[in-house]
């Protein structure tokens, strides 16, 4: 048996005025996936426990089998994982954004973009190697990653209650709160100051300003936590096999999980990800094992932004660049196989930040199921399934049992 695990980031909604009240996953053209929902079992689970921030490291753990409550420390040591950081136990790692703030002059700090344009990993690396250079010591390490995500190691203690932000949650909010409270701790506002003057100056950024796109004038913390003890999915659920995504969060629990990490050329996290070469890749790694997780970000991104038009064509690719050809490859060989379709937490375009509710989702298996939902792909149509069938799952923990068919491990 063949166990496949397709999420489409963040692609959950609520009915969106532009769209004519419907969700993005309603007004997407979604023939692959409506397909194999009419002949699965629809379900509803419970990714982010209470209490828990609904982010992408909380909720792909959940969806992973691994409890939350047992394993997360932070998103952050999750990254430093796919990175090849080793952290000592002392270590702090803290997510390093490169962002765009703007400052009106009346003492507020706004937050215009927490991507800096979807700044490019080439140019973003220049950045975060000048900043190395610069603010690099015995306490500080920035380490860097894809596009806008980095990392910074701190080899030193924060006060009790010392607490950060996404950058996501707070798009073109007032943040100077949250900054001024970077100062509790004594290293990080020299790296915070020094930080905004390298980058003003940098060659890459008088660039960016040129060509009118926006420049990293900014560094911002957060998700930070220690090294996690995990155990891997081949020792928990007997399972082997490979995950294909663009971003380091998720390249990190798949390390952590005993997981191969592909990695795709092309691959940005963003609408111009390279959606063929993740497909074709995943096909390649059920050519020898039993397991693969393709993740998909661009319907996150686009939601965070607030953009309806993009976030209908990301999970319109998603169906026809990801779903359909895993699918058509899968049927042609003729093995059986069990396939999820889902979100890991849903990122509302009117709210651009995260929500905890239970995500819909789906299960499909080549051999059948008991009671076919006969429905489309859409968080109404999980919900009045769910009414029917009672498979509201209370944690990812359980319904990766259900999928791996183990649901009594």
């Amino acid at each position: 048996m063949k166990y496949i695990l397709l999420i489409g980031d963040g692609m959950g909604d609520v009915p969106v005025p532009a769209l004519n009240n419907q969700t993005p996953l309603e007004a997407a053209a979604t023939p692959a996936m409506d397909r194999l929902a009419q002949s699965s079992e629809m379900l509803l689970v419970r990714t982010v426990p209470e209490g828990y921030p609904p982010g992408s490291d909380v909720a792909n753990l959940s969806l992973m089998g691994y409890e939350p409550e047992r394993y997360y420390t932070g998103r952050a040591p999750l990254e430093a994982a796919s990175l090849g950081v080793e952290l000592a136990p002392e270590d702090i790692a803290f997510r390093c954004n490169l962002v765009h703030v703007e400052q009106p002059g009346d003492g507020r700090l706004i937050m215009v973009d927490y991507s800096s344009g979807h700044i490019t990993t080439e140019e973003s690396r220049q950045l975060i190697a000048a900043l190395q250079a610069e603010c690099g010591n015995d306490l500080l390490a920035l380490h860097p990653g894809v596009s806008y995500r980095h990392l910074l190691v701190y080899r030193g203690v924060v006060p009790a209650g010392f607490a950060t932000v996404p950058p996501h949650d707070h798009s073109d909010q007032d943040v100077a709160g949250y900054y001024q409270a970077y100062q509790q701790v004594e290293a990080f506002g020299p790296l915070l100051a020094r930080a905004q003057e390298i980058l003003a100056d940098h060659p890459v950024n008088r660039e960016r300003a040129r060509q009118g796109k926006r420049t990293a004038n900014c560094i911002w913390l957060w998700g930070e936590g220690k090294r996690p003890a995990m155990e891997t999915l081949e020792q928990r659920f007997g399972i082997r096999g490979g995950l294909i995504s663009a971003v380091d969060l998720l390249k990190g629990i798949g390390v952590l999980g005993g997981l191969e990490v592909i990695d795709v050329p092309g691959a940005t996290g963003y609408l111009d990800t390279n959606y063929e070469g993740k497909a074709q890749a995943a096909l390649k790694v059920l050519e020898r094992d039993d397991f693969v997780l393709v993740h998909v970000e661009a319907p996150d991104e686009t939601g965070h932004q607030g953009l309806a038009r993009e976030k209908v064509q990301a999970v319109a690719d998603f169906d026809s660049r990801i779903v359909a050809p895993i699918v058509e490859e899968m049927e042609r060989r003729g093995e059986p196989f069990r396939l999820v379709v889902t979100m890991d937490h849903y990122t509302p375009i009117h709210r651009r930040t995260h929500e905890d509710w239970p995500v819909p989702m789906f299960i499909y298996d080549s051999r059948g199921v008991a009671a076919p939902s006969g429905s489309t792909y859409t968080e109404a149509n999980v919900l009045a399934a769910v009414q029917e069938n009672g498979l509201e799952l209370p944690s990812g923990a359980a319904f990766f049992r259900r999928f791996v068919e183990q649901e009594q491990a």
